[in-house]
């Protein structure tokens, strides 16, 4: 195992409202491991990942810390208690794109990737990431920025129903209103009627063509990129379970080689100039064979432990190597190396197919859990717990609003599912960074249709 410079702390910063989030615990348990002392700024300190034993220290962020002024003072006053430069990792795209925000002014205090100004903010931007696509030749779904309700309906049945919706910036949605970043519209009158809903969004709606799902064809790609402009690691790995299933976070996944996608992946990286851990979403297009990119997350992936080669090294301790003056060893594939996220896979098991693996093959490589470590077993623990108490409150609130129902007094109500479908066992995680007074979330006027990329 590579030796990583113990004298440098790392602080990790989740700023969504989510205590289930196994990626911040793969981070805790990556770094700690290796003689790192770790600091995380989460939502409280009786979370899960606060229980791993190799967490230094949680400092929780106040409720409702989203104004940039708020985060950079959080932030500072973390500094101030470690008294020395550590390294930053965002873990959610509200942070890095903070973070990217506030660079100038943490210089000094944290070490950060020397990233290009604002280009967190454009990857992870919905309709920016279109027109990326479009001028790098990377396939991308085709997709339409309604410019009003009526647009929206036509563009609905232009594309094909039923078609995929998203919000352009989802870190502006409201904590509150029902409002998702992604989901399936399957009536014209239903694209128009989100629409309605822009303003409460905060940021454009974008109307794509929906790619089916299928067995294999869900892929990622993460990565670190270094001060050179390359990517010092980095793989690919199939999502072969997901939750909600076709279009949900990673239940179970392999890494396994692809060429085409790690080859897109490391292409867009260097023309870009992006610098840092990335996490990169594709779905292959059963019509053409394309790979098509689907999202850009400027942040590890919540699943990053999968790619933890053979010398212990992944993108977290790639990037704190790095940072730190340390050499990144050449990445040693382990393919066929598993990762799974129990409590996901345990649901996305019981709405699968008995048929399942993604293809039916055998796991030849190690598996690692999200939750359950041998030699930190508490976060497991605690999550059981946390997840069953939520799940408990989620029953009771559905209760709740089916005696509504019945009672008449619910009729006025907004849907928020579909009939017979299973919604995640998962608090809805909706960050906001709060525009400066007097100026619009969206400086770009929505407009018409966004040509498909190709590649």
């Amino acid at each position: 195992m590579p030796s990583l410079d113990t004298r440098v702390p790392a602080v990790l910063l989740r700023l969504d409202q989510n205590p289930f989030h196994h990626g911040t615990l793969g981070a805790v348990r990556s770094l700690g491991r290796a003689g790192i002392e770790v600091h995380a700024v989460v939502e409280a300190a009786r979370g899960p990942v606060g229980h791993s034993r190799y967490l230094r220290h949680t400092h929780p962020r106040p409720d409702g810390c989203r104004d940039l002024a708020d985060i950079q003072r959080l932030l500072l006053d973390v500094s101030d208690r470690l008294g020395t430069p550590a390294v930053l990792i965002p873990m959610d795209d509200l942070s890095a794109i903070a973070v990217g925000r506030l660079q100038t002014c943490l210089t000094g205090r944290y070490l950060l990737p020397e990233q290009p100004s604002g280009l967190p903010e454009r990857v992870a931007d919905k309709a920016e990431l279109v027109g990326i696509c479009r001028d790098l030749g990377i396939a991308h779904p085709r997709t339409v920025i309604p410019g009003c309700a009526a647009e929206a309906a036509t563009a609905a049945r232009t594309l094909g129903l039923p078609v995929v919706a998203k919000w352009s910036r989802p870190w502006l949605l409201p904590e509150a209103g029902g409002l998702r970043s992604t989901q399936l519209v399957r009536s014209a009158r239903e694209a128009g009627e989100l629409y309605g809903r822009s303003a409460e969004a905060g940021s454009r709606l974008l109307l794509q063509e929906f790619l089916p799902h299928g067995r294999g064809l869900d892929w990622f790609f993460h990565g670190y990129s270094g001060g050179g402009g390359e990517c010092l690691v980095g793989a690919a790995g199939r999502k072969d379970r997901s939750w909600p299933a076709g279009a949900g976070l990673t239940a179970v996944g392999t890494w396994l080689p692809n060429p085409a996608v790690e080859r897109t992946a490391r292409q867009m990286v260097a023309a870009l100039g992006y610098r840092g851990i990335l996490d990169l979403d594709f779905r292959r297009d059963t019509a053409t064979g394309a790979y098509h990119l689907l999202d850009f997350n400027p942040r590890p992936g919540a699943q990053f432990r999968l790619f933890t080669d053979r010398a212990g090294t992944d993108v977290v301790r790639a990037l704190h190597l790095d940072l730190t003056g340390r050499t990144v060893p050449p990445q040693t594939a382990a393919h066929g190396r598993t990762f799974m996220v129990e409590n996901y896979a345990l649901l996305s098991a019981l709405t699968a197919l008995p048929s399942g693996r993604a293809d039916g093959s055998r796991r030849t490589g190690s598996v690692e859990t999200a939750w359950f470590a041998p030699d930190d077993p508490s976060p497991a623990y605690a999550m059981a717990v946390a997840w069953g108490l939520h799940a408990v409150r989620r029953g009771q609130r559905g209760l709740g609003r089916g005696l509504e129902r019945a009672l008449g007094r619910g009729a006025g109500g907004r849907r928020t599912g579909e009939p017979g479908r299973l919604e995640p066992v998962l608090p809805r995680t909706s960050p906001v960074i709060r525009p400066p007074r007097g100026r619009s979330p969206e400086s770009t006027t929505p407009g018409a249709a966004v040509p498909h990329g190709s590649g």
